[in-house]
């Protein structure tokens, strides 16, 4: 067969596409499907084998009395064959005279199915094979639903070992129609079907002479019909930092432009403290880098202002930040036989940060294979199961919504260092967080930290935010569960309404202007509480529910823990109980603008608890806010 006129990225990396990125595709398939002959076909077909590589892999079969396969060429030392299986996910490079790609093989076999996670978050499109003898299997369903879930949308299927199939057009046809059908399921459409035979080189990268009923592309005609890479320099700055270094009186923040661009001048916001500083300068082994640098690339970089920055934190643009909380909504694919459990504690890694998190409720479940759905509440999640639910971080987690910016947007769970799943994130709301202030105002960081404040009190700084209705109970369960706390040797205040305004908001009235700048200020007063180790119970209407995402924010920025407790009852039950005569003044049009009547509430979406006291006693809800509290309130245990 004769070989296309291409040359390999291996020998020769700096040599022609320079100004396109590659295209990165992931490799999947069902065990024994023949993907990995499918690879060193590819890489034998454009000649980006390095030299004396196919020698040098048929003389070891030859050693181990074993027929010589391209599959072989995937693995070199053969130590995948020992379990004839793909044990690691591993990047590939090749070229075509159209462009460069990375190839990232994700293996099939159910356990190593974590390394899929991982290859294919970084994909641009997929490879799906499929046997021809077998069709499809339930691998093949799965495999799908992942990438769905990851946000891939462009597939080439190949339907190999066709030689297995006697080069059928029928039988192809019936794989196609099936897989398909399953796709358009999940919201995906292949780009080609294409019928191929791997292992002699049928429709790869020259035009099968024994399936010449197919008019469609060969395997490398149907890649380079694939859509370049989106820019993700063109996307907002998110600056992940690995490390930081000091280097002769310097501190060099190092870290992974993951998308945007970063150039010496920017303002730069760090999440999810959100102290800003300006770059001073990018660094570059020997010499200075560039005075810009765009996504992708690892560097080091310093600050004009000094401010405190460490592993986890990332770096945007003021005007673009990404979203910052202790409670998300994700789909999660579970992938090990012990079940994932409401409750639990795990580990969640995102880009540089890993923090603690559990697992506060499962919505519903699909099974990956079958897609049936059910919206049941449960109390864990099966192995090969994908679970919708709402994680609850032990500290602030920076993030994206997975539609917007991928990369942050895309997690693992880890259970006793073993990866358990993986999962993208939606729903999350941005806020804006440009702030006016003078540039001559700086932080100062305290010479305690929040890990000895909570060994000394043996709990965590907290703000805990009551919202709900005026007349819903607010105020007097705060006192109960103030009481509570105290009686438990705990640091606790209650932040009022009502005496906030009589000092430090006297001057606010009740316009929605005033109401948002009231929010904000309390926010900023709890926030500095909980950084002393107290937790600040604030009780609020705080109606909209803007204002309530940005108290949490601004509480995560002190790395406070945040329990949102919303106060339920319905406006008959407050406007009969009326403790104040607000109700009975507003109707008789003596205030405006008041909350339930003439302004709007805006009740909590997704709060942390809730509690109803039109049927709950005051008793009852204190000790409904006290069982989910409490746990969250215990120092980690490198914090006692």
């Amino acid at each position: 067969m004769k070989k296309p006129a291409s040359s390999s990225s291996i020998k020769d990396p700096a040599s022609s596409i320079d100004a396109e990125l590659p295209l990165r595709v992931v490799f999947t398939g069902h065990v024994d499907h023949g993907k990995s002959t499918l690879i060193g076909r590819i890489l034998y077909d454009t000649d980006s084998l390095p030299e004396g590589k196919i020698e040098m892999v048929k003389k070891a079969c030859e050693a181990e009395g074993m027929e010589f396969e391209f599959a072989f060429v995937l693995d070199a030392l053969l130590e995948e064959q020992s379990q004839n299986i793909t044990i690691d996910t591993t990047e590939i490079r090749f070229k075509t005279e159209q462009r460069k790609y990375i190839i990232i093989d994700a293996p099939g076999h159910k356990e190593f199915l974590k390394n899929m996670i991982t290859g294919a978050s970084r994909a641009d499109a997929a490879v799906l094979v499929i046997a021809a003898n077998e069709g499809v299997r339930e691998q093949s369903r799965r495999h799908a639903y992942l990438l769905s879930l990851l946000g891939i949308r462009q597939l080439i299927v190949v339907v190999n070992k066709m030689d297995l199939a006697d080069f059928s057009e029928e039988r192809f046809n019936e794989i196609a129609e099936q897989y398909q059908k399953f796709l358009g399921e999940l919201g995906l459409e292949a780009r080609v079907f294409v019928p191929a035979s791997a292992k002699s080189g049928e429709n790869v990268a020259s035009r099968s002479k024994k399936m010449k009923w197919h008019r469609g592309p060969t395997v490398l005609e149907a890649l380079d019909l694939l859509a370049p890479q989106s820019a993700d320099p063109d996307l907002p700055l998110r600056f992940c930092v690995q490390d930081v270094y000091r280097f002769d009186e310097r501190r060099i923040i190092a870290g992974r432009i993951e998308t945007g661009k970063l150039k010496v001048g920017d303002e730069v916001v760090f999440s999810p403290t959100n102290k800003t500083s300006k770059v001073n300068s990018i660094e570059g082994w020997p010499e200075k880098a560039n005075r810009e640098v765009i996504a992708g690339d690892s560097v080091g970089i310093t600050l004009s202002e000094q401010i405190f920055v460490e592993r986890g934190y990332v770096g945007s643009h003021q005007t673009e930040t990404p979203i910052e909380a202790n409670r998300v909504h994700a789909d999660v694919f579970w992938i090990v036989r012990e079940p994932m459990r409401v409750g639990h504690l795990y580990d969640l890694r995102l880009g540089t940060q890993e923090v603690k998190c559990e697992i506060a409720s499962i919505d519903s479940v699909m099974d990956s294979s079958t897609l049936e759905s059910s919206s049941d509440r449960r109390d864990r999640l099966e192995r090969n199961e994908v679970g919708r639910l709402t994680i609850q971080t032990r500290s602030p987690l920076v993030l994206d919504n997975h539609d917007r910016i991928p990369n942050l947007g895309r997690f693992v769970i880890v259970d006793d260092g073993d990866i358990c799943g993986g999962g993208t994130i939606f729903g999350g709301v941005y806020t804006d967080r440009t702030v006016a202030k003078s540039k001559n105002i700086f932080w100062t960081e305290g010479k305690i930290t929040a890990q000895d404040r909570a060994a000394l009190t043996r709990h965590r700084g907290a703000v805990v935010w009551f919202t709900g209705l005026s007349g819903a109970g607010k105020s007097t369960i705060a006192q109960a569960l103030e009481r509570e706390l105290f009686a438990r040797g705990m640091h606790t205040y209650v932040l009022d309404g009502d005496n906030i305004r009589h000092g430090l908001n006297s001057n606010l009235g009740f316009s929605p202007e005033d109401r948002v700048e009231n929010i904000r200020r309390v926010s900023e007063v709890a926030k500095l509480m909980a950084d002393s180790g107290v937790i600040a119970i604030t009780a609020f209407i705080s109606p909209y529910r803007m204002d309530r995402r940005r108290a949490r924010e601004i509480a995560l920025e002190g790395n406070a823990e945040f329990v949102e407790v919303f106060v339920d009852a319905p406006l008959e039950v407050c406007e009969a109980r009326d403790p104040k005569n607000l109700y009975k003044k507003a109707r008789a049009g003596e205030i405006r603008e008041f909350t339930g009547i003439d302004a709007p509430y805006e009740p909590p979406e997704d709060a942390d608890i809730i509690v109803r006291t039109d049927r709950e006693t005051v008793n009852e809800s204190a000790a409904t806010i006290l069982e989910g509290l409490l746990p969250r309130l215990r120092p980690e245990r490198g914090d006692e």
